[in-house]
């Protein structure tokens, strides 16, 4: 049963702290953003996605169609408000381009620095567009996908991956996430403690904007109130749960959360949370299905924050890229 014990992961004092281990990536993190092949697709719905691609350091002896067929390709997933040059996507790219694998980081809707066209927004539970990457992927002739993601990126994966296990596309034989809020009803609670605010401050700026940006496009949109928001349940309230077919916050949080559909899974996706994330509720933790499950497996280790797992090595890598290629390479 796919329980994994607890890593030997640990880091010195002051990392122990989940804040810490939270923040410090961000502000102190040293990344290389290369330059990455942006392309945009269009959705079935007449919006567009900005992917990044960048190719492997370490590759096989092959060229062109060859090549890339040789390749495993892993779609990377940003989490809330993030993009695909965050320093935790680069920084898992660059390991794994490393490994021998080509990357695909991909922004969700409105996150690439351009607002996306319809009203509909990016949220946890959206999985089609997820799928329409990695259809256009294996259209450019990768035959071997894994999946990585972090936070919300990482719920919208185990969520693809277990609500509809047939319609997952074929070319998909794993994943590593990291840092999931499987439930979210769970995680938007503890997101409202104040020892919390400073994360909440900055995710609400970034999405008020947003909204804004919205209103230009569509005049008709209310966004009486955005100003004095604090709360996830008041956004979602409000945007998130009308504009995308939720009756409100609770049932968006409720129908969306990944937690409910691991019993799914037909491939073997690994789990990584942290015992310290400052983000999660004890509900994020799934150790029973973990139990029952022939395909999750879920390792917590003690210390590792939100979307944190610092490792201070000359390579740069940080505990999470490795652990991400050290399980995708047993089926990729």
């Amino acid at each position: 049963m796919p329980l994994l014990p607890a890593p030997s992961y640990t880091m010195y004092f002051p990392f122990t702290n989940g804040h810490v281990q939270t923040l410090y990536p961000p502000l102190f993190r040293k990344v290389d953003i290369v330059e990455a092949e942006r392309v945009r697709i269009a959705t079935p719905d007449d919006d567009f996605l900005d992917l990044d691609f960048l190719p492997a350091t370490s590759a096989p002896d092959t060229d062109g169609a060859e090549a890339v067929s040789a390749r495993p390709l892993v779609v990377v997933s940003h989490g809330l408000e993030g993009h695909s040059r965050r320093k935790y996507v680069r920084g898992m790219a660059a390991c794994m381009n490393a490994a021998g694998w080509d990357v695909c980081a991909w922004n969700f809707r409105g996150c690439s620095g351009e607002t996306n066209r319809t009203l509909r927004m990016y949220h946890s539970g959206v999985t089609d567009d997820l799928h329409t990457v990695i259809e256009f992927c294996a259209g450019r002739g990768y035959s071997r996908i894994g999946l990585a993601g972090f936070s919300m990126g990482g719920n919208q994966i185990l969520k693809y991956l277990g609500e509809n296990p047939s319609a997952v596309h074929p070319a998909v034989v794993a994943a590593a996430t990291f840092s999931v809020p499987c439930d979210l009803t769970g995680a938007a609670k503890v997101l409202d403690k104040p020892s919390n605010a400073i994360y909440m401050r900055y995710f609400m700026r970034t999405l008020k904007e947003k909204m804004r940006q919205k209103k230009a496009l569509y005049p008709d949109l209310n966004i009486d109130g955005l100003d004095g928001m604090t709360t996830f349940g008041e956004f979602d309230n409000q945007f998130t749960a009308p504009i995308n077919g939720f009756r409100d916050a609770e049932d968006y949080w409720q129908r969306s959360g990944c937690g409910q559909y691991l019993a799914g899974l037909r491939l073997p996706a690994l789990l990584m949370n942290a015992k310290n994330d400052p983000f999660l509720s004890p509900s994020c933790y799934p150790i029973h299905m973990a139990r029952q499950s022939d395909y999750l497996h879920l390792q917590m280790p003690v210390t590792g924050g939100h979307v944190g797992f610092i490792r201070q090595h000359e390579d740069g890598y940080y505990w999470s890229d490795l652990r991400a290629v050290e399980f995708l390479r047993q089926y990729l």
